[in-house]
Parts: structure tokens; C-alpha cells; sequence
């Protein structure tokens, strides 16, 4: 539905995780905290929001991954299927040329 309207999901998750960034960032610089502090939780939210990414990443990895091996797998099958009518149709052929020749001859 996002990508009739020229959202991606890429795109769709990259914003929210800006937006995440940005908010978070700023809860940490208007709370009143000490400075080491609020280093120490910028840092850290940081790193949640890097492995949250890799995480993604990895998963959209292996979903293009099945979905391309799925896509081989159907065009293998559809190509093997198109050989063997193809072969059918040949044969058939040569059978209706032989029982020609054998009716003229």
C-alpha cells in the first residue's frame, strides 16, 4: 500500500528510524542530567539503534535471498515445463508427418 502511494519499506523504516534518532537525541539534551550522563545515553541509544539497523538489514537480506531463490526455483520449473510441451509438441508432429508418408506411400 506504501509503494502504490512511492513509499518503500526501506524508505518507510528509514524515517522512522531518523525519527527515533532525533527524538531520543533530544529527550537526552532537554532532561537535566549531568554531561557524562547524558553522553553515556546518547551512546547508548546509539548502539540500540545501530543493532536495531543491522538487524533489519540482515533480515531483509534473507527475505531477498528467499524470495530470489523461490523466483529460480518457479523458473526453472516453468522453463522445464515449456522444454517437455515443446518435446510433446515435436513428437506429435513427427507422428502425424509419419502416418502422412505411411497413407501417400
Amino acid at each position: 500500500m506504501d509503494e502504490e502511494r512511492g513509499f518503500s519499506a526501506k524508505s518507510v523504516f528509514l524515517s522512522f528510524l531518523l525519527g527515533g534518532i532525533v527524538g531520543a537525541g533530544l529527550a537526552l539534551l532537554l532532561a537535566p542530567q549531568a554531561g557524562k550522563e547524558t553522553r553515556a545515553k546518547i551512546k547508548e541509544t546509539a548502539e540500540e539503534v545501530k543493532d536495531k539497523a543491522e538487524a533489519y538489514i540482515k533480515e531483509a537480506k534473507e527475505k531477498i535471498a528467499t524470495t530470489l531463490d523461490k523466483a529460480k526455483e518457479t523458473l526453472e520449473e516453468k522453463k522445464s515445463a515449456l522444454t517437455k510441451a515443446v518435446e510433446a509438441g515435436k513428437e506429435a508432429y513427427e507422428k502425424e508427418v509419419s502416418k502422412e508418408k505411411e497413407q501417400e506411400g
